[in-house]
């Protein structure tokens, strides 16, 4: 196994034979996203893309807790409390997703414990999601009262379809891997010790493949799934951009903090 250095520890990335793993080291959090976390995403891509001999990209949470437990919501007092800075969070998100994305080679999530927020995000931009018995999804949004992209909301839109979209948002509630799976989140549920096992033949069996036919079949699927040029975006971003200049987005992280239940005025 090939280490592959990055600016933090709570990304480590490796490569292993055919396979490329990106690691979420941030256990005492539930592997949330960190700014730095977001930053090592497209750096452990590079890498691996560059690489003729990886022909999948595998992405896991460091435990048995979570994937990604969504994003570290301690730092956005600090890193998301202002138009401007919400604005260079996300940039630097939403590239991290786009990279992802956008990913020339196959890329899997395998997914333990909690995928919540960011990490269904994250998920949702890898071609295939693998998850284990015990996995928990959602989406808490409502409850934080923050704006999600557009580009987010189509991606899960894909795969789920609008009615599913709207009751993971109007709820915000968990969903079980089994509900996941029934609504077309994730494409295989396994039993929580044969998971890894699992995800290590099915990456086997992908890199066996011919990678341009992947590589064209992917790009095919993609470009399928534009969006419609007559899509109203703007006034999308519009509305997401006034989620985070809200009292309501103030009152959503404060209570999260100091754990309590929000009261939301829709102002």
């Amino acid at each position: 196994m090939t280490a592959i250095a990055l600016p933090t520890d709570r990304v480590i990335a490796a490569i292993e034979g055919a396979v490329g793993w990106i690691t979420f080291n941030n256990p005492a959090r539930r592997n949330a996203m960190s700014q730095d976390m977001w930053e090592a995403v497209p750096l452990a891509l590079d890498r691996m893309e560059a690489d003729p001999a990886v022909r999948v990209i595998v992405l896991r949470g460091m435990g048995d807790k979570a994937f990604v437990a969504g994003a570290d919501i301690s730092q956005f007092n600090e890193l998301r409390s202002s138009p401007e800075t919400v604005a260079k969070y996300d940039g630097i998100s939403d590239e991290a997703s786009r990279r992802l994305a956008k990913s020339p080679k196959p890329t899997i999530a395998m997914i333990r414990g909690y995928c919540i927020g960011g990490g269904v995000g994250i998920a949702v931009c890898c071609d295939m999601r693998i998850a284990s018995e015990g996995a928990k999804f959602g989406v808490p949004a409502t409850r934080l009262g923050l704006g999600y992209g557009p580009s987010g909301v189509k991606r899960l839109m894909d795969l789920v379809g609008p009615s599913h979209v709207k009751e993971i948002f109007y709820t915000a509630r968990h969903f079980t891997a089994h509900e996941a799976r029934d609504m077309g989140l994730v494409n295989r549920v396994l039993p929580e010790g044969e998971l890894e096992a699992y995800v290590r033949t099915y990456c086997d069996t992908i890199a066996e493949n011919a990678p341009m036919t992947m590589r064209a079949v992917k790009r095919t699927v993609e470009e399928l799934l534009t969006l419609s040029p007559a899509a109203n975006l703007a006034e999308a971003e519009r509305l997401v951009a006034e989620c985070f200049a809200s009292a309501d987005y103030i009152e959503g992280r404060t209570a999260f903090m100091e754990k309590r239940k929000p009261v939301f005025q829709g102002r």
